[in-house]
């Protein structure tokens, strides 16, 4: 998993790609069966509203300078609120969508991860299974938000 001593602690960012023409939403997954950037969610973490700000602009540098992507390629939504308490603190999640054409694969392997879409997700975490279905909710459409 790709760390990065400028990432700000308290925050988690999914990545994600979606193409409208086919409806395609992959998200960013690395082999230690995490879906969020720079680290996976602390044992014991549970949803919940947090005090941090709701403010991806770090987080969003952080990762365009790690992947070597264009700024416009890259664009933090923060209308995607999601909060995690955890033992040692809360966490802010942020969400990262690629407004490329094509998901920015070979960028993404260059840091050791991967695109899968929602359906082969299986296995990860289960908070971060329904944070991405959060996104999932927002960007294609569902039931709505967690109440």
């Amino acid at each position: 998993m790709p760390t990065d001593a400028t990432a700000p602690a308290p925050y988690r960012a999914i990545l994600c790609h979606f193409d409208s023409y086919s409806a395609a939403l992959n998200f960013a997954c690395w082999p230690e069966r995490c879906l969020l950037w720079p680290a996976p969610l602390p044992e014991g973490a549970t949803p919940g509203p947090v005090s941090l700000p709701n403010d991806g602009t770090a987080a969003h540098q952080a990762v365009l300078q790690l992947l070597g992507v264009p700024e416009g390629e890259l664009v933090w939504m923060p209308e995607y609120d999601q909060g995690v308490q955890t033992p040692e603190g809360e966490i802010r999640v942020h969400l990262l969508r690629f407004t490329t054409f094509d998901a920015p694969t070979p960028a993404l392997e260059a840091v050791g991860g991967v695109f899968k879409p929602i359906s082969a997700l299986r296995g990860y975490p289960p908070l971060e299974l329904a944070l991405v279905r959060e996104v999932f909710n927002l960007i294609v459409g569902g039931a709505g938000h967690r109440a």
